[in-house]
């Protein structure tokens, strides 16, 4: 992490609609009947789509090309993308490949650092109002402690040694999660513990590993203002309120 070390983003994975077409019905042929002329009526028959062959991700190229795609849309998080939108997106890259754009770069492209930043609003507001219920919850669990700043501990394993100040640089084990469950960052996945300066991270770890022994570990639920805020991350959406296990292995140095 930019603050708790680097976290890994999931892939999204975005894929253009395809639309079913339906034939427009026509006037069909008089048919005789014993008494008068009836048109018989048309019936109106569904066109089957054919959605074009995507080449396997077989070459390392293939996969590279497909990483920057991937890389694209993670650039895109704090427009909030809707299927609608992303539709829009696609046509734009389309028309920029065959250089017929179908609106002017230099009048809208200044248009889009507001227009982020509403949906970046528009992100924090909702995760905040959907993490209400989960942060009330978490706080009355068993075994869950929850400070004036808002911080929820739970204590999974003591530890025996001692804890650490602000001042100390700590190394840790962790994985974090959102709320729904989806891992963001984890140093068990790297097999290689985390070692940072306890006093710049962010404000949920600073206090949290501090009521920490070498040894134990812990849950934090570190609602969005300890953790960060409305900005977010690429792989974190701004206003989420985020969790983490927390293995404290060693103090490595004190000032």
């Amino acid at each position: 992490m930019a603050q708790v070390p680097a976290a890994k983003a999931p892939a999204v994975k975005g894929a253009a609609s395809v639309k079913t077409q339906v034939a427009t019905p026509k006037t069909a042929p008089s048919v005789k009947t014993g008494v008068k002329t009836v048109a018989k009526p048309a019936v109106a028959r569904p066109m089957t789509a054919k959605v074009p062959a995507v080449a396997p991700l077989v070459t390392d190229e293939a996969k590279t090309l497909y990483a920057l795609g991937l890389s694209i849309y993670r650039s895109l998080g704090q427009f909030d993308l809707s299927a609608a939108d992303l539709e829009i997106v696609q046509r734009a890259i389309r028309d920029a490949a065959l250089k017929q754009p179908a609106v002017e770069l230099n009048e809208w492209g200044p248009k889009l650092q507001t227009l982020g930043q509403a949906r970046q609003a528009r992100v924090a507001e909702r995760e905040k109002a959907g993490s209400v219920a989960y942060l009330a919850k978490a706080a009355t669990e068993a075994g869950a402690i929850k400070t004036d700043s808002g911080l929820i501990l739970t204590e999974l394993k003591a530890g025996d040694g001692p804890s650490p100040t602000a001042a100390d640089t700590v190394k840790v084990h962790y994985r974090g999660t959102l709320v729904d469950g989806t891992e963001f960052d984890s140093s068990y996945k790297r097999n290689e513990p985390a070692q940072f300066p306890l006093g710049n991270v962010i404000p949920c770890w600073t206090e949290g590993v501090q009521k920490m022994k070498v040894g134990g570990k812990a849950k934090l639920v570190c609602p969005s203002g300890l953790a960060y805020g409305d900005s977010g991350r690429p792989s974190i959406p701004g206003g989420a309120t985020l969790l983490f296990e927390i293995e404290l292995l060693e103090i490595i140095s004190t000032k």
